[in-house]
């Protein structure tokens, strides 16, 4: 049997470091972590405990070759404390959001893309 203590981060495939480093920095608000000096450039994230792994590989493919949001492919989810504080902020950055509100999950949920097409959900407990 395996226990587990918590998910300690993800990797994310990207194509243009500069481009996600903005986004995951400058929109998401996540705070950059120092990285090992790997024989491939990447970046990694700070998300409370756990970690965002960006990945840039030559060959690699990005989870998906589309932008289009949908809330039915893989994705990863973060927690917020607001959800129409990071709606109002998405919007001023004008990144393209899909709103559920009033997901059957349970949670309010905003999902968007970052520049490569992988999929973000924020979502907040629905009161």
């Amino acid at each position: 049997m395996i226990q587990y203590e918590e998910l300690h981060h993800i990797g994310v495939n990207v194509t243009n470091l500069e481009q996600a480093k903005h986004f995951y920095g400058t929109v998401l608000c996540l705070q950059e972590l120092n990285r090992p000096a790997f024989d491939f450039p990447g970046a990694w994230y700070a998300v409370g405990n756990q970690q965002i792994h960006l990945l840039v590989q030559p060959g690699s493919h990005t989870l998906r070759h589309t932008t289009q949001l949908s809330s039915r492919e893989g994705h990863f989810a973060l927690r917020v404390q607001s959800y129409e504080q990071t709606l109002a902020w998405l919007q001023k950055h004008e990144i393209e959001v899909l709103e559920k509100p009033d997901s059957k999950s349970g949670f309010a949920q905003i999902f968007c893309a970052d520049p490569d097409g992988n999929l973000i959900e924020l979502h907040v407990e629905r009161k």
